[in-house]
C-alpha cells in the first residue's frame, strides 16, 4: 500500500478542505466527511477513487462511528483521523441560550469525542495511527464574546492531553493543532451569533475593535498544507502545535500571567493545606 489513509472531518471548507487537498496531491487517500457531500463533488472529480466522500454529522455518535469504520472498511485501514469539524459562537455568556450552548459543546467537543473513540480500537489492531485534533489559540486562552467557543476547546485540549497518555502504549499519537487567526469562515457564514443584550452594547464595540486589530493579518489556510504534512510525517508528533504567527506570544503572555498570580497567592495555597498534626 502506498501513502497514508486519512479520515478528515469538515472537509467542505477551510483546514479540512486543505489539508484534504493536501493528502490527495501526495497521493494518499482520504475518507472525506461533510454535513452535505455535494460540497465534495468537486474533489470526486479530480482525485476519482482515492477520496471517499461520506455524509457525516458528528453530534450523531452512531454515525460518526459507522462514518469511521466504513473508511477503514473501504481503504482497509486508517493511518491518520483529523477532527476539524466545528464552528465558532459568538456571545457573552449571559447571552447564550440553552440550545447554543449545548449545541457549539456537542460539535466541538463531543463530535471530536465522538470519532475519537471510534478510531481507537482501530488503530490500537493495527498497531499505530495518529489522531490530530483542531483546537485553537482559544483552547489555551479566552477572550470575550466567545467564552463556549473556548470552553470547548479547552475541553478538547484536556481529554486530548489525557488519551495521548493513554494511547502511547498503543503506538498511537496525538496531536493538538492550536491555529490563530486565519482567514477561513470561522467567524462568517458558518458562525452562530446569540442574541445582543443591550447591557453589553459598549463592551460589544470595544471587543470586536479588538478583534479586528488582532485579525489584520490573518494566516492563509492554503499555507497549512505543507504543516499539516510535516506534523504527520513526523517521527515524533508534538502533542501541541501552533498554527500562525501570533499563538506563541499570546500563550506567553497568558501563561506569564497565570504564574505571576499562582505566586502571588501562594501563601493562602499553603493555608488551604491545611496541617497533619
Amino acid at each position: 500500500m502506498a501513502g497514508k489513509v486519512w479520515f478528515i472531518t469538515g472537509t467542505s471548507r477551510g483546514f479540512g478542505r486543505e489539508w484534504t487537498i493536501a493528502a490527495l496531491d501526495r497521493g494518499d487517500r482520504v475518507a472525506a466527511t461533510a454535513r452535505n457531500i455535494d460540497s465534495l463533488t468537486a474533489l470526486v472529480e479530480q482525485y476519482g477513487d482515492a477520496v471517499l466522500p461520506i455524509e457525516l454529522d458528528v453530534t450523531d455518535r452512531a454515525a460518526a462511528t459507522a462514518a469511521v469504520g466504513r473508511a477503514r472498511d473501504h481503504f482497509g485501514r486508517l493511518d491518520v483521523v483529523i477532527n476539524n469539524a466545528g464552528y465558532g459562537h459568538f456571545g457573552f455568556i449571559e447571552e447564550v441560550a440553552e440550545d447554543e450552548a449545548r449545541a457549539q459543546i456537542e460539535t466541538n467537543l463531543f463530535g471530536a469525542l465522538w470519532v475519537t473513540q471510534a478510531a481507537i480500537p482501530i488503530m490500537r489492531e493495527q498497531g499505530g495511527g495518529h489522531i490530530i485534533q483542531v483546537s485553537s489559540i482559544g483552547g489555551i486562552s479566552a477572550f470575550p464574546i466567545v467564552g463556549l467557543y473556548h470552553a470547548s476547546k479547552w475541553a478538547l485540549e484536556g481529554f486530548s492531553q489525557a488519551l495521548a497518555q493513554e494511547v502511547a502504549g498503543f503506538g498511537i499519537n496525538v496531536t493538538l493543532v492550536e491555529p490563530g487567526g486565519f482567514s477561513t469562515d470561522w467567524s462568517g457564514s458558518s458562525s452562530v451569533h446569540s442574541e445582543p443584550n443591550p447591557a453589553y452594547d459598549d463592551f460589544r464595540t470595544q471587543v470586536q475593535e479588538v478583534r479586528q486589530l488582532r485579525n489584520a493579518n490573518p494566516g492563509d489556510p492554503v499555507a497549512t498544507r505543507s504543516a499539516i504534512l510535516k506534523v504527520v510525517d513526523a517521527d515524533r508528533p508534538p502533542l501541541r502545535i501552533f498554527f500562525g504567527e501570533s499563538p506563541l506570544g499570546t500563550a506567553k503572555a497568558d501563561y506569564a500571567s497565570r504564574l505571576a498570580l499562582w505566586e502571588q497567592w501562594n501563601d493562602v495555597s499553603i493555608e488551604a493545606q491545611g496541617s497533619a498534626d
